[in-house]
């Protein structure tokens, strides 16, 4: 059974966020995939990146998503008290 290199304890990652502000880990050595970018001065051992991420994304929800909650929320008409 082959260890996929996310799984290698020795492996050096850097931290990728795509348009959605939604991040992930990545092998150094592979090619950035479509639609990622890499998160400059991040990178390093699995613990290292994963306490980054940890740290950064602390809201799971899509970006598109909190943006158009924002707008629902700021077009809701203010509420009046009887």
């Amino acid at each position: 059974m082959s260890t996929s290199c996310f799984d290698r304890e020795d492996e050096s990652f850097i931290v990728l966020v795509n348009h959605e502000d939604q991040y992930s880990i990545w092998p150094h050595w592979k090619a950035v995939p479509g639609g990622w970018k890499a998160v400059d001065g991040i990178q390093g051992d699995k613990k290292t990146v994963l306490d980054y991420v940890e740290k950064t994304w602390t809201d799971m929800r899509p970006k598109s998503l909190r943006d158009w909650m924002a707008r629902q929320e700021n077009a809701q008409p203010a509420a009046t008290a009887d």
